[in-house]
């Protein structure tokens, strides 16, 4: 069926929501917009659905969000004798509304529903998850994507996102799925009464906090330190969560901005709601003219993701990037489990392999071993599981991504925003009874173990010419590899496609042992590299850099140049 069949066949039969047929209706004759919307169906993969809100293939809306359940019904269905499954949504457009209609498909296909009674952060989806042992979970998010965006996230029982051979089989059960005539449903108020969609209340987010605040090493400290904090949930899911385990530890000084307290899915004062960036802290720092606050928290719209901003000497506040809360939070557990005597001896601290590798020499000075995984929190989560099946569940330190997701204990197997606010803030205090803002922390580190600059610079390709012109530039990079990069000679060449790990210098090869990515990894010496990865969830390419160098001032130099070797890839 070609793209006007596909058109034609939608504005025939997508009457469920009047929504898809107005903008069906509005787009008549525009080839350009018919074909955005048509040209592709949304790919089911390991981070489940996510696309733009509206009519057609290439969009969510009911029937992409129902065909996308049904299919996951028919793999549960399959796989699983009495299959249940818990959902959570986030504060996001239609996150709600499509949380309810998949439940209802799933209860239409006799599995046990169980379901968020309110907005919730995605750690407390996989907390639901374990504490009623269900065979699958469901978020409906599109994390720190602008407002026009929405997401379907597909967890396995573990409470990790899906691996590639499960998402792999539901996709299959998915594209066997008729749009308008595949789809079961039924009343969603008779599958209440019927006990086949059961509301999860109040008593298990207390649960999931109880958790979090097992891992508070320092009790006390917030209220000793007599810590402010600034905190933004922008307009997302972390209000009341962030705002309990922080009075639950003693932050007594907390101010919320107002415009950004409440859900709002347009996030009408920051239309990039990405606590990466610094336009998401605008409004907590205008609140520092008359707020002299110890530390700025933001935490992205399902409260996975957590930014922060610190004052330094000159009372400036600096945005501090994911690799460095992550260096910081985990010399701070380290530390101080080192000397209170509770440090496993069989500790193992984890990232993602785009991650700094600042952290790996952090470790090495505590005795902790370490693992660099490939990026995507369910392989953190899968290690947990394992390490949870051996009876060394409380070995785990902690896990951290570049992209400012961390995770410390065992209570979800994806990262927490609502932990990390709590250890942030906890550090933050600790260091402030020394003196130290976690800028000063940053600095003694960097002291100790050389400067390290880790940078990523996204690079955006929209459109089905954008997807192509991505596969053109991986294609050409694997084609031909760059011999040296800014007169550095290139020592090693990373293909984590093909699983071949290739020394340049010895002239060997080694096999990657990780799952099979669409990843390059280029190393120079004295640590320096650059790594290329597509996003698995949008349409970029993101290239991560690291630099070392003698100063600060050094390693952002030669950052800048990494960079610009970088931007000559993308010009394929």
């Amino acid at each position: 069926m070609n793209i006007n069949e596909l058109y034609n066949e939608w504005l025939e039969n997508a009457d469920f929501d009047p929504d898809l047929i107005k903008e069906l209706e509005s787009i008549k004759g525009n080839e350009e917009e018919i074909s955005d919307r048509f040209y592709r169906c949304l790919e089911f993969g390991t981070a489940g659905l996510r696309g733009v809100i509206g009519a057609g293939t290439n969009r969510m809306n009911y029937y992409t969000v129902c065909q996308a359940t049904q299919g996951l019904s028919d793999f549960l269905n399959k796989n699983y004798e009495n299959p249940s499954i818990a959902i959570g949504y986030d504060s996001r457009i239609k996150s709600e509304y499509f949380a309810k209609e998949a439940a209802k498909v799933l209860a239409a296909n006799g599995i046990k529903v169980y379901l968020y009674d309110a907005l919730e952060p995605t750690p407390c989806l996989s907390y639901a998850i374990r504490r009623f042992k269900t065979s699958s979970g469901i978020i409906l998010t599109a994390s720190h994507n602008p407002g026009k965006y929405n997401g379907y996230k597909c967890y396995d029982s573990n409470g990790y996102q899906m691996t590639d051979e499960e998402a792999a089989e539901t996709y299959d059960f998915i594209q066997k799925v008729d749009y308008f005539t595949g789809i079961k449903t039924t009343n969603f108020e008779k599958a209440v009464q019927n006990g086949l969609i059961e509301y999860i209340g109040e008593e298990t987010i207390n649960e999931f906090l109880d958790e979090v605040e097992k891992q508070c090493i320092n009790p006390g400290i917030c209220k000793k330190a007599d810590l402010c904090v600034i905190y933004t949930p922008l307009n997302g899911t972390g209000n009341k969560p962030v705002r309990e385990i922080l009075k639950r530890i003693g932050v007594e000084n907390i101010h919320i901005v107002p415009e950004q307290e409440l859900p709002d899915g347009n996030f009408p004062t920051c239309p990039y709601p990405n606590p990466e960036i610094k336009q998401a802290f605008e409004c907590a720092l205008k609140m520092t003219d008359n707020i002299k606050a110890d530390i700025l928290l933001a935490t992205d719209p399902d409260c996975d993701r957590v930014g922060i901003a610190v004052p330094n000497k000159n009372g400036e506040y600096v945005l501090m990037s994911g690799n460095e809360v992550g260096a910081m939070m985990l010399n701070y557990l380290l530390s101080q489990k080192k000397e209170k005597g509770t440090l496993s001896p069989n500790a193992i601290a984890v990232k993602s392999f785009v991650s700094t590798d600042l952290a790996e020499e952090i470790a090495k000075k505590y005795g902790c071993s370490f693992k660099n995984l490939l990026t995507g929190f369910k392989y953190i989560g899968e290690l947990i599981t394992n390490l949870e099946a051996e009876g060394r569940a409380d070995d785990f330190v902690m896990g951290f991504e570049e992209s400012y997701g961390y995770l410390a204990g065992t209570h979800a197997r994806d990262k927490d925003a609502v932990v990390a606010s709590m250890l942030i803030c906890e550090m933050a205090a600790f260091y402030k009874t020394q003196g130290k803002s976690l800028v000063d922390v940053m600095d003694d580190l960097y002291n100790e173990f050389g400067y390290y600059c880790n940078t990523v610079k996204s690079y955006e390709f929209e459109g089905a010419a954008g997807m192509d012109k991505m596969q053109k530039i991986m294609d050409t990079l694997r084609e031909n590899p760059p011999k040296e990069l800014y007169g550095m000679p290139v020592t090693y060449v990373g293909d984590y496609k093909t699983s071949i790990a290739k020394d340049i210098e010895n002239g060997t090869e080694a096999e990657i042992d990780l799952p099979k990515s669409n990843v390059l990894a280029y190393k120079m010496a004295g640590g320096n590299g650059l790594i290329i990865r597509p996003s698995g969830t949008e349409p970029k390419i993101k290239a991560y850099i690291t630099a070392i160098g003698e100063s600060k001032a050094a390693s952002q130099a030669l950052a800048e140049k990494l960079i610009k070797e970088a931007d000559k890839f993308m010009e394929v």
